[in-house]
């Protein structure tokens, strides 16, 4: 019998009030504490710390606190990626940022997702859907990328954006929902 954790991870149903997650997210609680109260530090310690709790980070990757995750172990930051001040990402399942990727502040990544039938819904069990966003992108402050989406390399998202599909490679996207306005 798998655990809840290794539900999560697979992107399958699971419970989120299971003994062995509120663990995990206490653990979390107490890095990003320090993470956050590191802000007057500067992005070497930044980076250190990141290297502590996420899944990959890449030289020269910033985030700027306060900053705010689920688990931290599922984010994967490329080189040179950039998270401006108050950024969130809900990392039930793989976050994937690449390489020279820019995201403004107040930006939110979800992979968290929950049932759409109510039924289901109602037993409290959630699940996710990884998110992709390739390198060299630009997603302006307050954007919000919902779960399972990818963004291609080059594209460029609009400002308070609500990004609900896959956006093409060198696309510009804006608008609730996200539209593509632009695409090389």
């Amino acid at each position: 019998m798998r655990s809840e954790k290794e539900k999560m991870l697979a992107g399958d149903l699971y419970d989120a009030s299971a003994p062995e997650l509120q663990a995990e997210l206490a653990e979390n609680h107490r890095w990003l504490a320090r993470y956050n109260a590191a802000l007057a530090e500067g992005p070497v310690r930044w980076h250190t710390l990141l290297e502590e709790r996420l899944a990959a980070v890449g030289e020269g990757a910033v985030i700027r606190p306060p900053f705010h995750c689920d688990y931290g172990f599922n984010i994967h930051l490329g080189a040179g990626a950039f998270l401006n001040f108050n950024c969130m990402i809900l990392d039930v399942v793989a976050v994937h940022i690449g390489e020279r990727t820019q995201i403004g502040p107040g930006v939110q990544i979800l992979a968290a997702d929950h049932p759409r039938d109510p039924a289901k819904r109602s037993t409290g069990l959630e699940f996710g859907r990884p998110v992709r966003i390739g390198s060299n992108v630009w997603i302006g402050a307050g954007a919000l990328i919902l779960p399972g989406v990818t963004v291609g390399d080059d594209a460029l998202v609009g400002a308070g954006s609500v990004v609900t599909r896959d956006v093409p490679d060198g696309a510009t996207v804006v608008g609730n929902p996200a539209r593509v306005r632009d695409q090389r």
